[in-house]
């Protein structure tokens, strides 16, 4: 199937859902207020993440076949955006989103029939089968990609042009294996980009902006998952499991080094700062755009080393190996970064 015409119509819906869903949003109360952590100009609109949710159902009846998959993950979908708007709205208790992403890790498990039942050859010494014990590991990479995407939503167009990394990616190794669900990736590249243009103001500044909000970022991160499990768990998978890792190695790599930080000082791992690179990168000096365009560029970089080894059939073992090392570099550069800038200062100075 042509993925161009798919993209290009949930572009068109997502832009009109935005359009439709501002002044009611507004109306409702749906709008982010500014305050400590979250510095911007007046109330924002929290629609993105419902616009594109309205413009993936709507595209998905057009350009998919009925299934029982693709109907628990419109349902799974559905649920988190529910949620995702209600914590918008009421900020709810980190208990309460918890216990929704795992609801729908189940949708996706007993409803669908898709599990992390084999992690394949990460070791060297053979695929590595989980059995039923997949089922929890399931869940729990379920919840940690909602809040990865989550997590990173902090500056104007960052988790959706991060998700666009993702997505591509996926259509096109989806689209190598000639799969059907190549799909569904390509309409999110549309409802995203089309998301993007409001949020970022483009072509003009004078675009009303609008928030992805946590209905949004959960959505991308719920999907996202789902499109991974899906390539990589199915009778004919499109991509080994630990492609995966690099399809989401920016925001699982940040998720994963402020979690680590806030437990070892003794604070929840859920707890909200401005610890994350974006806050890191805007502190260092750089505009929100061009910790937009840093960060997006790692991302784009990791996607591109992680699609080209599963493309050329780098052993499982390599691929995994030099993903920890990467995560390693990271962490490093995560720790030292400000005797870095505090380097690069004095040398300008």
């Amino acid at each position: 199937m042509d993925l161009f015409l798919p993209a290009v119509v949930a572009f068109a819906l997502s832009c009109i859902a935005v359009t439709v869903a501002k002044p009611i949003a507004v109306k409702a109360g749906l709008v982010d207020i500014p305050n400590a952590r979250k510095h911007h100009d007046g109330h924002v609109p929290l629609v993105g993440g419902i616009a594109i949710f309205i413009a993936v159902l709507f595209a998905v009846m057009i350009f998919l076949p009925k299934s029982q998959a693709i109907n628990i993950f419109l349902l799974s979908a559905a649920l988190i955006v529910f949620i995702g708007v209600l914590d918008d709205k009421y900020d709810l208790k980190v208990s309460f989103r918890l216990v929704a992403q795992a609801l729908a890790a189940c949708m996706m498990i007993f409803g669908a029939g898709y599990y992390l039942e084999n992690l394949g050859n990460l070791v060297g010494l053979g695929d590595i089968h989980l059995g039923y014990a997949g089922i929890v590991l399931t869940v729990i990479a379920v919840i940690g990609a909602i809040n990865a995407f989550n997590m990173v939503d902090g500056i104007d167009g960052l988790a959706g042009s991060l998700s666009l990394v993702s997505f591509v990616s996926l259509a096109v190794l989806f689209g190598l294996a000639n799969s059907q669900w190549a799909v569904v990736p390509m309409l999110f590249v549309g409802a995203v980009l089309a998301y993007l243009m409001f949020n970022l103001g483009w072509p003009s500044k004078r675009i009303s902006k609008v928030f992805m909000g946590d209905a949004g970022s959960m959505l991308i991160g719920l999907s996202v998952v789902w499109m991974l499990v899906i390539g990589t768990q199915s009778g004919h998978p499109a991509f080994r499991p630990v492609t995966a890792l690099w399809i989401i190695a920016m925001p699982l790599m940040d998720m994963a080094a402020i979690m680590f930080r806030r437990v070892i000082k003794g604070q929840s791992p859920f707890k909200p700062d401005r610890d994350h690179l974006h806050h890191i990168c805007l502190r260092a000096g750089f505009t929100s755009f061009q910790s937009l365009l840093f960060i997006t560029s790692i991302s784009i970089v990791m996607v591109v080393i992680g699609v080209f080894e599963e493309i050329v059939e780098v052993p499982e073992s390599v691929m995994f190996l030099s993903f920890l090392f990467m995560f390693f570099l990271y962490t490093l550069f995560i720790k030292h970064v400000w005797k870095i800038i505090t380097w690069y200062r004095n040398k300008k100075s």
